[in-house]
């Protein structure tokens, strides 16, 4: 009845009666079941990546705790690095899965959503109080929601755009500004208008996060994926040597484009939609009296 109840009782118990049999003869007795050896599959290689950003969105809490802003920031980068690698090793290892997925957002949630919130917060909108609260957290739940909706309209891991601005592009934008631009020591953006912007940039950024707006994916550095779009390959290569050139403060100006091009995009569409539905509407009003 202990050991149905405790099932760790009967661990420790055999444990010790193993000693007492060791005691009296020397020697441990023989063997009467084959040890079953730990397997390893290749499943865990992408697991493992998405561990590693996880812990990279952990340090970047930690390293805001104590002021270090930019150091903060770089390891959201890692975490974003390690979050594309994920996805590249479960297509290359062909082992994706629910539970992939799942871990997948869960890190993204914490790196992307929660250290950037925290972030923001600390070095700015505590100023606020509560109205500070409410936006530093809106990159948090809004990154929680895209996720989830994401989770649910998952039908593969190959797209070709995202629906909503995607949560890592978020961090990047949100915390490029807040590190590189509103805390510096430069002349732009002056200080009057420092607080404005940095409060829309994190209401919008959020906003488009569970919008419907469609954002291309970017390019993977595979062949087939060059040859089919060439142009958002080079741009994309032009703008990581930006970052590295600049050291970091060309991210926002290039998450900039990346979120304005969307938006601008889903409105020409939307316009050309609306127009091609009134020449129909024209069309079929036109009498054909013959």
């Amino acid at each position: 009845m202990i050991r149905q109840v405790f099932p760790g009782v009967g661990i420790f118990a055999g444990v010790a009666g193993l000693s007492k049999e060791k005691s009296r003869s020397g020697i441990y007795p023989n063997k009467t079941r084959s040890c079953v050896p730990i397997r390893v599959t290749r499943s865990v290689i992408p697991s493992l990546f998405t561990t590693m950003n996880l812990f990279s969105g952990f340090v970047a809490i930690i390293k805001a705790t104590e002021g270090e802003y930019v150091v903060a920031a770089w390891f959201i980068v890692l975490s974003v690095i390690f979050d594309g690698l994920d996805g590249a090793m479960a297509r290359l290892t062909k082992t994706s899965s629910e539970f992939g997925v799942e871990l997948d957002s869960l890190a993204d949630v914490v790196s992307f959503g929660i250290a950037p919130s925290f972030m923001l917060y600390s070095a700015f909108f505590y100023q606020w109080e509560a109205a500070g609260m409410i936006i530093a957290g809106l990159p948090a739940m809004c990154g929680a929601l895209r996720l989830a909706r994401f989770n649910v309209q998952l039908t593969g891991l190959d797209k070709d755009y995202f629906l909503g601005l995607p949560i890592p592009a978020g961090a990047l934008t949100t915390i490029s500004y807040l590190v590189f631009h509103h805390l510096s020591t430069d002349a732009v953006p002056s200080d009057a208008i420092r607080p404005a912007l940095i409060a829309i940039i994190t209401i919008g950024t959020s906003l488009l996060m569970v919008s419907t707006i469609r954002y291309d994916t970017f390019p993977k550095p595979i062949p087939t994926a060059i040859k089919g779009a060439p142009v958002k390959f080079v741009l994309a290569l032009l703008g990581v040597i930006a970052i590295i050139v600049t050291k970091g403060k060309a991210i926002f100006p290039f998450m900039a484009l990346y979120l304005v091009y969307g938006v601008f995009r889903q409105f020409y569409h939307f316009l050309r939609h609306e127009e091609e539905e009134d020449t129909m509407e024209a069309l079929e009003e036109t009498p054909f009296d013959i």
